[in-house]
């Protein structure tokens, strides 16, 4: 018997790395799994991957009108939702004093405003006891230079996970924050494929390396269960300590 056996689960931004890890292993736990993607090409490589009990709706989670279309699929396809991870983010790196308003608006627009409205316009399938996630991520509480507008952008899911659980309570529908650390996505990958980039970044890490997509899968599958049914307004650190320290 699977963690979620029966469920109906949406994640958005599931093409690659740890959402679509975290797709992968919620479809062999016993779900049935949405996932969205910008690109059209990518989100049809990620059903294929998946293989079984999914379904790929095109879209940006900054568009309120892709966000539309998903949960009328949803509700077309299934007619309810139990899990919902809001995982769609981008960041960049820019410093205080190069930080434009397209920058800002860009980071904001999705990884805050998109996260909002994922949510909102979820909640009329949302059936009672269900579980929300969020990604959020290290810099949020790290104080990285250069990330400043990414990680302001990601401190807000917090904010919004205590006050939604309260409004929620009566649901019992559960608002917790996933915040992964280095993780070696393909944006990662890329990122440090020179050694002493990696090695410089894997010392970040207690243990030594970074993580793997598969370790923040397995996290996100305990808060999207009833393994987790007594942790609410929580921000869960999967980083190997990084923020401890």
């Amino acid at each position: 018997m699977g963690k979620l056996d029966g469920k109906v689960a949406v994640i958005t931004g599931a093409t690659s790395g740890m959402a679509l890890a975290s797709a992968k292993l919620f479809v062999e736990e016993g779900a049935y799994v949405f996932i969205t993607g910008r690109r059209q090409d990518a989100l049809d490589e990620a059903v294929e991957l998946i293989g079984r009990n999914v379904t790929g709706v095109q879209g940006d989670a900054a568009n309120l009108g892709d966000l539309d279309r998903l949960f009328e699929t949803v509700k077309q396809e299934k007619g309810s939702v139990d899990v919902l991870y809001a995982n769609a983010g981008v960041g960049e790196e820019v410093k205080l004093g190069e930080i434009t308003e397209e920058h800002f608006d860009q980071t904001f627009g999705l990884n805050t405003r998109g996260t909002l409205f994922t949510v909102q316009k979820a909640l009329p399938l949302f059936n009672d006891g269900g579980s929300i996630v969020m990604t959020s991520s290290v810099s949020s509480i790290k104080g990285l230079p250069g990330w400043s507008v990414y990680a302001a952008s990601k401190a807000a899911l917090h904010a919004y996970a205590r006050v939604w659980l309260n409004e929620l309570k009566d649901r019992r529908i559960r608002v917790n924050v996933l915040s992964p650390g280095l993780v070696l996505t393909p944006s990662m990958e890329e990122a440090t494929a020179n050694p002493e980039t990696r090695k410089q970044v894997e010392a970040m890490v207690p243990r030594g390396e970074v993580g793997q997509p598969d370790e923040v899968a397995t996290v996100a599958l305990f808060l999207a269960s009833d393994d987790s049914s007594y942790v609410n307004g929580q921000l869960l650190h999967v980083d190997g300590g990084a923020a401890a320290i």
